[in-house]
């Protein structure tokens, strides 16, 4: 019988560290909806020590969640644990996910601690910890560049102060597999009681190969995989949730364990993290890249045809693709609309959020024919964008583009209440119109991206744009979306600046 990989999903955490992909209360909610439909069995729902904002957050989190275990971080002192076991309280199934670092390096640059004080604040972490809940984490970062004899004293110890699960982070990347999987299969030989408590790998992806590290781990005894939807994460980002739980369930003649996974909702989870926080897929993603099951080639396509097995080794449909669609259109009623939502997960407080998006449907419906699933989504998240700070808005905007002549846009901006105009030409309309905001802001900022994907197929698809502004040191993704990509655009532009207007600052320890 093959035994249980423990799936736990960092996105709303340490995926929420990469550059611009801040979420808001209400869309870490969402997607924790998701991970618990996909099946996810930890959610790592953020770090409550790091602002008020993200300890509300996970509060939320731990309110709706029913299956999985809310989990939170925690830095190894008494203030974060304790913000950590406040913020999990309403939980039906909690965790503490605390840490320290306990490589040279970090010990003498960062914490300026000596090992016996690091291995005395470890224990005194899963001490106060074990007040709030039976179910502790202890990660020693940077684990993969430590010295093994001190991994061993370390792991021991605190396995006698209570935790439950020991997870050994590869923090910056540095590892390759055949390396990281010896590391396991040494440890777990030399910790006392090891067979007690459950081992955990969390890698980065700096080299490439965060996904093939965690497997060679779990080949060595590791039976709970810390990994981000998309990939998503710091820097490079972390393990793919979706490449990691596709190869243990693919490779089933290698892999004696397996997940709780739903693999069918592995694409609409994809996407929806991918709109929330602006971070497009690539197309030729595993699992979840556009061209992932596409076939160019004729030899493929021949192979394909005569033999699904001759170059797929999976099925399309069996991670989403294709699946959960419901086609709604201009007929669709309020109670096909609403019950939709609830399907996706999505929930709306109060009759009057209903409304507005309801009528935000029917525009929709007015402009393109079906609206899918994602339209749904997108829908959703442009919604609660407008509402992230609404000091400014757009009123309304014309743009003008012509073959021979440079064009040109017209914007109205509400700025505080106040309405302002300005015409501006640029290289595009798109280049006009954010001259021309930026002429009624004057925000100072520095554009670093900007990107549109289609949200479904079609020539009246829907526009998704993500912009990214900097200033002053922040960072932020700001999204819009419309069947006008110029609106969708403008929308975009916005949205980053509001986020930027807000004061609210964010802090997050790297794991």
């Amino acid at each position: 019988m093959k035994s249980k990989l423990i799936v736990f999903d960092t996105t709303l955490r340490d995926g929420e560290q990469s550059p611009g992909a801040s979420m808001t209360k209400e869309e870490k909610v969402r997607i924790a909806r998701q991970l618990e439909k996909l099946g996810v069995d930890v959610i790592e729902a953020g770090f409550a020590a790091a602002s008020p904002g993200d300890a509300d957050a996970i509060h939320s989190i731990a309110k709706v969640i029913e299956r999985s275990t809310v989990c939170s971080l925690a830095r190894a002192s008494e203030k974060d644990v304790r913000a950590a076991g406040e913020a999990i309280k309403p939980a039906k199934h909690k965790r503490i996910h605390t840490f320290i670092a306990t490589s040279p390096i970090h010990m003498q640059h960062k914490l300026r601690m000596t090992e016996d004080q690091v291995v005395e604040r470890a224990v005194q972490a899963v001490k106060w910890a074990r007040e709030y809940t039976d179910d502790v984490e202890f990660s020693a970062e940077d684990a993969i560049r430590s010295d093994m004899d001190f991994l061993v004293r370390i792991f021991d110890a605190v396995i006698q102060a209570g935790a439950t699960t020991l997870n050994v982070p590869d923090t910056v990347g540095y590892s390759i597999p055949v390396l990281l999987g010896e590391h396991f299969k040494q440890l777990i030989a030399r910790v006392p009681n090891s067979d007690k408590v459950i081992w955990s790998t969390h890698c980065h992806n700096d080299l490439g190969m965060a996904s093939a590290n965690s497997l060679a781990a779990v080949m060595n005894g590791a039976r709970q995989v810390e990994c981000t939807i998309n990939g998503l994460g710091e820097r490079a980002g972390n393990a793919a949730l979706e490449e990691i739980v596709m190869a243990v369930k693919t490779r089933r003649d290698v892999f004696d364990c397996d997940t709780r996974i739903d693999t069918t909702q592995i694409v609409p989870t994809s996407k929806l993290v991918s709109s929330i926080t602006g971070y497009p897929i690539q197309p030729n993603k595993a699992i979840v890249g556009a061209n992932a099951f596409a076939h160019e080639s004729g030899i493929h396509q021949d192979g394909v045809l005569k033999h699904r097995e001759t170059y797929e080794i999976m099925r399309a449909e069996d991670v989403g693709w294709g699946a959960n669609k419901m086609v709604m259109g201009k007929h669709s009623g309020r109670a096909a609309f609403r019950a939709r939502l609830q399907e996706l997960g999505i929930v709306l407080e109060g009759e009057e959020a209903v409304n507005a998006a309801f009528a935000r449907f029917k525009d929709l419906a007015d402009k393109k024919h079906d609206i899918f699933d994602e339209d749904l989504q997108a829908l959703v998240s442009d919604e609660e964008a407008t509402q992230v700070s609404e000091h400014y808005r757009l009123v309304s905007m014309r743009a003008h583009s012509e073959t021979g002549i440079l064009p040109k846009a017209q914007v109205t901006v509400s700025v505080g209440g106040e309405e302002k105009s300005a015409e501006m030409h640029g290289g595009g309309p798109v280049d006009a119109t954010f001259k021309a905001i930026e002429q009624i802001v004057q925000s100072g900022t520095e554009l670093l991206l900007y990107s549109v994907n289609n949200i479904t197929s079609g020539t009246d698809a829907q526009g998704e744009v993500t912009v990214r502004l900097s200033k002053g040191g922040r960072i932020v993704n700001g999204q819009g979306a419309d069947t006008d990509i110029v609106v969708a655009s403008a929308k975009s532009y916005l949205n980053a600046l509001n986020k930027l207007h807000s004061t609210e600052e964010r802090a997050h320890p790297q794991v």
